[in-house]
C-alpha cells in the first residue's frame, strides 16, 4: 500500500502512546481517522478533542459506517496487545482489509524520508524526544514519532516540513526490524520482554539485526560497552569516541562537557537530572552534531527541553515536599531513577510507591527488582499490573516483597495509597511505574499540597 494512496484510517488499540502518534500523523494528513480502544486514556480524550472517533466496546454495529465496508484505500493498523479474539479484528481480517502493525507502518511512512531511529531497552523515549527538540529548537526541524509526551510540545507527535523524521524504534514484537534508518542510535539493550525472546541471547540478536537495517553511508551510534561493532560510541567514560565529561551538580541542576574528538562543547546545564540522562544528551548532541547544527545552538536547545511527561517528571517542589513520577518499570531503570534522587536529595528520606509491570517481567527480574527496591527508605507495593498477560502461578507482589531486605515495607491496595500517604506524609515521594499508577499523581499532588 503506497501512502499517498491512503484517505481513511482505523485504529484498533488507538489509545497507546505510539498508535496515538500515528493517528494524529494521519488526521493532519487530512485522512478520516477513528479507532477502538477499551480504555477511555487521557490520551483517548485528547484524540477527542482533536476531532476523532473512538468507540470503547469491542462491537460491530458501533463501527463508523465508513468503515464498513473494505476499500483499496482504507488501512487498518492495530497493535499486538489486541487480542486475538477482538471482534473487530477479526472482523476487518475476513473482509480482506489492508492490515498493518504500527511498526510496518512507522517503517512505511519513514522509508523514502532522512530516518532517525532510537532504539534501546531503556532511554530511548527520552532520547528520541532530545532530538527532536533539537531539531525543531534550532530550526533543522524533524517530523517526530515520540514513545512519550513531550514536555515542551504537550504531545507524542510533531509535524515538520522537511523529509527528516524522527522515530522511538520499539524492540516489542521485533518491531524495529521495519525500519531502515540513516542514523541509528541504540541505548541499551538489557535482557527484558523475554515473554517474546525467550532469552537475553535473542534480545541481543535481534538488536544485531536492527543495526544491519542501516542505509548504506549510514551512521550508528550506540552506547559504550554494547556487544555490537561501532566506531561511534557514546558514554561517560574515556573509552568512547563521544563523551560527557566533569559531571556535576550546580545550584541544583547537572552540569556537564561534552567532547568528541577536537569538538567540545563546556558546561552545558540541563534540566533533567541524572547521569543516565546526560548520556541520552550525549547521544542527542552527537546526532545533531552529525546533521551539521551549529554545537551552541544545540547546547541552548538541550539547556530548555523540558523532558517527557513521567520520566523523573517533578510533580511538586515545595519547602515541605518534593513528589516525584517516573515511568520506570525495569530494574535498571529503577536503579537509573533511585540514584538520580539520592544525588539531588541525599539528605531526605525517601519514600517509594511501585506498581510492578507484567507477571512475566516481575519472575524474571524478581532479584534485580528486589535489590533495588531495598535501597529504599520505605516502600509502598503495589499488585502486578497485568497489561496483556494472564496470570502466573505464585508470581504477585507478596512474592517480591518477600525477597525485599527492608525495614519500612508493605503491600498496598489501590484502595489505601492515599490514606496511606498521608499517614506518612513523606518529604520525598517517588512513584514508579509503568501500568495505572498514573491515576495516583493529581490525588497525590493535591494531597501534598496542603499536607
Amino acid at each position: 500500500m503506497k501512502l499517498e494512496a491512503i484517505d481513511r484510517v482505523y485504529f484498533v488499540g488507538i489509545g497507546g502512546i505510539g498508535m496515538s502518534a500515528l493517528a494524529r500523523y494521519f488526521a493532519k494528513r487530512g485522512c478520516l481517522v477513528a479507532g477502538y480502544d477499551k480504555t477511555r486514556t487521557n490520551l483517548c480524550a485528547a484524540l477527542e478533542q482533536e476531532g476523532l472517533a473512538i468507540q470503547y466496546t469491542d462491537d460491530l454495529d458501533l463501527l463508523p459506517e465508513a468503515f464498513q465496508k473494505n476499500s483499496a484505500e482504507t488501512l487498518i493498523v492495530y497493535t499486538p496487545a489486541i487480542p486475538s479474539t477482538s471482534t473487530l479484528l477479526n472482523y476487518f481480517k475476513d473482509s480482506d482489509f489492508s492490515l498493518k502493525k504500527r511498526s510496518e507502518v512507522l517503517g512505511l511512512i519513514s522509508a523514502g524520508q532522512f530516518c532517525i531511529a532510537v532504539a534501546g531497552t531503556h532511554g530511548k523515549t527520552t532520547t528520541s524526544s532530545m532530538i527532536a527538540h533539537i531539531l525543531k529548537e534550532t530550526g533543522y526541524d524533524c517530523t517526530a514519532f515520540l514513545g512519550g509526551i513531550a514536555t515542551n510540545y504537550d504531545s507524542n507527535f510533531l509535524l515538520g516540513d522537511n523529509d527528516t523524521v524522527v522515530v522511538e524504534a520499539d524492540e516489542y514484537d521485533r518491531s524495529f526490524l521495519t525500519i531502515h534508518p540513516d542514523i541509528a542510535v541504540i541505548t541499551s539493550m538489557d535482557a527484558d520482554h523475554l515473554d517474546i525472546y525467550g532469552d537475553s541471547s535473542q534480545l541481543e540478536e535481534s538488536f544485531k539485526l536492527f543495526a544491519g537495517q542501516l542505509k548504506p553511508e549510514g551512521s550508528l551510534i550506540i552506547k559504550s560497552g554494547l556487544p555490537i561493532i561501532s566506531e561511534l560510541s557514546y558514554g561517560l567514560n574515556s573509552r568512547a569516541e563521544i563523551n560527557g565529561l566533569d559531571v556535576r551538580i550546580e545550584d541544583g541542576y547537572f552540569v556537564f562537557n561534552f567532547a568528541a574528538g577536537e569538538m567540545e562543547i563546556e558546561n552545558i546545564r540541563m534540566l533533567l537530572p541524572g547521569k543516565h540522562n546526560i548520556e541520552n544528551a550525549v547521544a542527542a548532541i552527537a546526532v545533531a552534531l552529525k546533521l551539521g547544527i551549529d554545537p551552541l545552538a544545540v547546547k541552548e536547545a538541550i539547556g530548555n527541553f523540558r523532558g517527557v511527561r513521567r520520566r523523573f517528571e517533578y510533580v511538586l517542589r515545595s519547602e515541605s515536599h518534593v513528589y516525584i513520577d517516573d515511568y520506570a518499570h525495569h530494574p535498571e531503570e529503577l536503579r537509573a531513577c533511585f540514584n538520580a534522587v539520592r544525588e539531588l536529595y541525599p539528605d531526605k528520606k525517601l519514600t517509594v510507591i511501585f506498581q510492578p509491570h507484567l507477571f512475566s517481567r516481575t519472575r524474571d527480574f524478581a532479584d534485580e527488582f528486589a535489590k533495588v527496591l531495598s535501597t529504599a527508605d520505605d516502600l509502598l507495593l503495589l499488585e502486578i499490573y497485568p497489561a496483556r498477560e494472564m496470570p502466573i502461578e505464585g508470581i504477585n507482589a507478596q512474592m517480591l516483597l518477600d525477597k525485599i531486605d527492608l525495614e519500612h515495607k508493605a503491600l498496598c491496595n489501590k484502595e489505601d495509597v492515599i490514606l496511606r500517604v498521608q499517614e506518612k506524609n513523606p518529604e520525598l515521594l517517588l512513584t514508579v511505574g509503568a501500568g495505572d499508577i498514573d491515576t495516583f499523581i493529581l490525588p497525590l499532588k493535591e494531597l501534598l499540597s496542603h499536607a
